[in-house]
């Protein structure tokens, strides 16, 4: 059974940091792409960072590039999001994502509010 479980969630003011992770059982997590995606209210889910299974080469969303860091441990099954200089606009719900060809598999979801 595929389980993947967030954790690093909060509430957040303006220009603070959080971390995410995201740990993963039931796969081979070392031959999956990993994303982080998120979704605010009233709004699709959108595709924050992404870093391939191997050679950790990493993409952004224009949004969140020179804040976000997405990082992988293959070792522990765990994928991170490391997020800088938050904006209240960075307020939704993240989600983890891993896919291989046409398997893929989400997170629970864990929600980031970012507030005075």
């Amino acid at each position: 059974q595929v389980r993947l479980v967030e954790s690093g969630g909060g509430l957040v003011q303006p220009g603070g940091s959080l971390r995410f992770s995201c740990a993963a059982s039931g796969v081979t997590f070392s031959t999956y792409v990993t994303s982080w995606y998120r979704q605010a209210p009233g709004k699709e889910r959108e595709l924050v960072a992404t870093i391939t299974a191997v050679g950790g080469n990493t993409n952004y969303a224009d949004s969140v590039k020179g804040r976000f860091t997405i990082s992988r441990n293959n070792a522990k099954n765990t994928v991170y999001l490391q997020m800088n200089s938050l904006k209240p606009e960075d307020t939704a719900v993240y989600y983890c994502n891993l896919r291989r060809g046409s398997v893929t598999y989400w997170g629970q979801g864990t929600q980031v509010t970012v507030s005075s």
